[in-house]
């Protein structure tokens, strides 16, 4: 097995890895080429940060990692302010190979003395062959714990109604009296959802909404993020991949609105907003269990809620997932 090294941005085109993306259980819309291209056009650095490593056998590529280089420390490309897992994908069967053969490669190269490799659920193999990988290597290796570094996941059923009925009773109550409640206070609502039409328009709504969030969410959507978003949006949309969610009353008032991508069965909730004003009846709440049905009938097997441990996860049956970070130091 052979690892190529590009520092080429052209490479997220030209050896697209999205194929393998979707062959590996732990590949996820963070790890195609699409997402990562987009954040490296508008997070990036400088060019010479960018590290593209290609896994090759008999000619065809089994894997490959995004990272970036900053100050001598290696990580992986996304950021974890918007990218959720990171790390590298490959045919299931070449993983343990592609992490062996990657870090031997990187022992090689000199423009490196410590890697933060954030973004690795517990539960996939990856955490644990770069760790093995990099011990071969000679190099000292720590498992942490992430910030933020829950994620917690529910398993869904065939319908709406089976997940209803497999939550403990008290939470399914909850969830019919926060619509019903919701329904008593602003009167009839929908849901609606943005299609290429509409997309420019939901969106400057969604922005708005997220200004006016309390805390550190509120300054979350500056200029650069908003533009990231939407590009996130005119890019995954038409392929079925983003979406963007809003309650809607009859007046057309859009109280609540929520982004996630729907990518190889799973559905994530990538980030969410809501009108202030109507704190009282939850729009939140209630446009989140939508989003559950709309997933389940849109044929996925999983809602992820992504990072963040929030109480409020739990309350529609989701578990923890534990996020972990692999420092790594020659």
């Amino acid at each position: 097995m052979d690892i190529v090294f590009s520092q080429d941005p052209r490479d997220f085109a030209r050896r697209d890895w999205s194929a393998l993306v979707t062959a590996d259980p732990a590949g996820t819309v963070f790890h195609t080429p699409a997402f990562l291209k987009l954040y490296w056009e508008e997070f990036a650095d400088l060019p010479d940060h960018l590290l593209l490593a290609f896994a090759e056998e008999d000619g065809e590529q089994v894997g490959a990692v995004a990272f970036e280089r900053l100050d001598g420390t290696l990580r992986f490309l996304g950021g974890t302010e918007v990218t959720d897992y990171m790390g590298p994908v490959a045919l299931p069967e070449a993983r343990p190979n592609v992490a062996k053969e990657l870090f031997a490669a990187l022992a090689r190269m000199d423009d490196w003395t410590e890697a933060d490799l954030r973004g690795l659920p517990e539960d996939q193999p990856w955490l644990g062959l770069l760790t093995e990988a990099a011990a071969a290597q000679g190099f000292a290796t720590e498992i942490l714990d992430e910030q933020n570094g829950v994620a917690p996941f529910l398993p869904l059923p065939g319908s709406y109604d089976e997940y209803l009925e497999r939550l403990p009773a008290k939470l399914r109550h909850e969830i019919k009296r926060k619509a019903r409640r919701l329904e008593t206070e602003v009167g009839p609502w929908h849901i609606c959802l943005a299609t290429p039409e509409t997309l420019e328009a939901f969106l400057d709504r969604f922005v708005e909404l997220h200004r006016t969030s309390e805390g550190p969410k509120g300054v979350f959507m500056q200029p650069g993020m908003e533009i990231f978003f939407r590009r996130l949006g005119e890019a995954f949309l038409p392929r079925g991949i983003f979406s963007l969610t809003f309650i809607e009353t009859a007046e057309h008032q859009k109280l609540a609105g929520s982004i996630g991508f729907r990518f190889e069965g799973t559905y994530a909730l990538y980030n969410s907003a809501f009108d202030r004003s109507y704190q009282p009846v939850s729009p939140g709440m209630v446009l989140v269990a939508e989003d559950i049905r709309i997933a389940i009938e849109a044929g996925c097997s999983a809602f992820d809620m992504l990072k963040g441990d929030y109480a409020y996860k739990y309350r529609f049956g989701a578990a923890p997932r534990a996020i972990k970070r692999l420092v790594i130091r020659r």
